[in-house]
């Protein structure tokens, strides 16, 4: 155990790809955690799709040595979708290291990371990376910082995760900067817990932070909460290989085993004290992230639904920021109705499912939660399109907006305007952060952020634009829903709501699209699209012929048509009892309109 006043707890903090990672690695390499010999990129992003992608999912914590002090240190995400993984790891620290290219500047989210730990009331040490680059001007945007966060220029450090370059004076500047842990060490015990994992040989394993009291292995503790009973079974710390210890003091941020196998008993935000002593109440915990996206998840085959089942229950402890509910589909079979917090994240979430669990999913095409107000006063909340109750039965609906900052250079302000607009958005303010960067904030619905606003934006600006965004409410909108009819049969996964606008465009691409990729049948199948009654585009695939009169050489014409005649009619009965199969493909193909 470490005296708290020697012990500094830290996260690294800052816009995607500014360097978090690689500075880890650095702080490593020069505390000489790792050997070089197992040296690697990245070393404490531990999935291989974290790996592959070049981006953090979850936050790591590594223990090490500096000087006479110890730094837990906490690498963090930087992708918007996953702020939620940011703001757990800032309640188990007492500072940040704000990280901030200095061949780019300020980025949106260096200022929705900033304000987080200003919130949580955080000592922040700024700092430029990449100042080995060309194209960094560091004075230039030292100068940038101080003026928008205020954040004196002569305080803030340049160096080069790369190289290693201005490392060590960062790691002092933490050890001076950054307030030791406050806490009672002769308190009852209080630890948070701000991350699990599940272990399929020794259960939950527990990311915790002792705030107050000593917690020590082979005691019983209590789950505030989940009000449960375990035994310690193991405690320790990283560095970055897991160590077991025999005691873990006030400040101190380490791992917790107690033989766990319910994955719901060590949730985030749980609070840990001993069986014998009770604290008198918990830590305050965290406020459960509210979905934004939602899409159906199936397997493709129907045996796996159970498989499907578990690997979701252990995927949550690990991502407590997805939830999921049973849902079942007339073509699909029986499934789940997954919440997620952005589109990236769904796609890591399936990701994951498929490759740590060898599942096959199918996902439906991604929706937002809708309120709809019926008439009788009663508000709905409709997060699957084949929910929303009858139009007649409906009042008026409001979809969720949000509000979306967007910092850009200044000569793409002109197109970036073009396309928020084009998306149904309202600009709030618009501000100069340097003669060359500009700040645009705008209120726009959620539903037309999710598809691929991201993917627009970057592509409009030569990647340029960078984008953050957080809930602003529920406006009053006219939206329809639009059904897919095959053969006059509604495919329930096909359906979605959209803006009245944008409904028919919608319609026509979604059934040229199903024309293409339904293979043809025996007799012609109609593809529509239909608002209520009313159909606003269709399609029809062909019927596929065969030659009866093959056979026919010569003879009464009489005979022709009667075999002539006789197809017709079959074609006509198959048609009025035919179902069509939707393969597989299609569905996967066609649910990435998108794409």
């Amino acid at each position: 155990m470490s005296p708290p006043s020697q012990i500094r707890n830290v996260s690294i903090i800052a816009h995607i790809d500014h360097g978090k990672s690689t500075l880890s690695d650095r702080v490593l390499e020069l505390t000489g955690a790792v050997d070089p010999r197992e040296m690697r990129e990245q070393f404490l992003d531990s999935m291989d799709i974290e790996r592959e992608r070049g981006i953090t999912i979850k936050a790591q914590n590594v223990r090490v040595r500096w000087r006479d002090h110890v730094i837990h240190l906490i690498d963090t995400p930087g992708h918007v979708d996953f702020g939620y993984e940011v703001s757990r790891s800032l309640a188990a620290c007492e500072g940040v290291v704000l990280l901030v290219d200095a061949s780019q500047g300020i980025e949106a989210q260096t200022l929705a990371n900033c304000y987080l730990a200003l919130e949580h009331d955080l000592e922040i040490v700024a700092a430029l990376n990449k100042i080995d680059l060309p194209a960094a001007d560091p004075d230039r945007y030292a100068a940038e910082i101080e003026q928008v966060l205020g954040i004196p220029a002569s305080s803030i450090l340049r160096l080069s995760a790369k190289t290693g370059e201005g490392v060590p004076q960062l790691l002092d500047a933490v050890c001076e900067r950054i307030p030791p842990p406050a806490g009672d060490p002769d308190a009852a015990l209080q630890a948070l817990i701000f991350d699990s994992s599940y272990d399929q040989y020794r259960g939950v394993v527990s990311s915790v932070r002792v705030v107050n009291g000593t917690m020590t292995a082979g005691t019983r503790v209590r789950f505030m909460q989940a009000a449960t009973t375990h035994d310690v079974e193991e405690i320790g710390v990283r560095t970055p290989s897991t160590m077991p210890v025999a005691a873990l003091g006030v400040g101190e941020v380490g791992y917790l085993i107690a033989g766990i196998k319910d994955v719901g008993e060590a949730r985030s935000g749980e609070t840990v004290t001993e069986a014998g002593r009770r604290a008198a109440e918990p830590l305050p915990g965290y406020m459960d992230p509210k979905p934004m996206v939602f899409c159906g998840l199936y397997p493709v085959e129907g045996d796996d639904f159970t498989d499907l089942r578990d690997a979701l229950e252990k995927l949550r402890l690990n991502d407590s920021s997805f939830t999921y509910e049973p849902e079942s589909s007339g073509v699909l079979g029986f499934g789940f109705r997954c919440g997620f917090l952005g589109l990236l994240h769904m796609e890591i979430v399936r990701e994951r499912l498929e490759r740590e669990f060898d599942l096959a999913l199918i996902a439906t095409a991604p929706s937002v939660a809708y309120e709809a107000h019926l008439t009788t006063g009663d508000v709905v909340e409709v997060d699957n399109p084949s929910a929303l109750p009858p139009v007649a039965q409906i009042d008026h609906i409001e979809e969720p907006y949000l509000t979306v900052t967007v910092v850009l250079p200044t000569e793409y302000t002109g197109t970036v305007m073009d396309l928020c607009q084009s998306r149904r958005g309202e600009m709030v303010r618009m501000e100069y952060l340097s003669p060359e960067r500009l700040e645009l904030v705008y209120r726009m619905p959620l539903a037309e952020v999710v598809i691929d606003f991201f993917d627009a934006l970057k592509s409009r600006t030569k990647g340029y634009a960078s984008l953050d965004y957080e809930p602003a409410g529920y406006v009053r909108s006219d939206l329809v829903k639009i059904d897919v009819l095959l053969n006059g049969v509604p495919v329930d996964a096909f359906s979605t709501v959209i803006h009245r606008g944008k409904s028919q465009d919608y319609g026509r691409r979604m059934t040229e699209r199903l024309r293409q990729l339904i293979p043809r049948q025996l007799f012609d199948v109609p593809i529509q699209a239909a608002i209520g009654g009313r159909i606003v585009a269709r399609e029809t695939v062909k019927a596929r012929r065969k030659d009866v009169l093959a056979k026919c050489y010569g003879g009464d014409i009489t005979r022709k048509r009667k075999l002539l005649e006789s197809q017709k009619e079959g074609k006509r009965r198959m048609k009025s009892i035919g179902r069509v199969e939707v393969p597989q493909e299609a569905f996967i193909s066609a649910l990435r309109l998108e794409g």
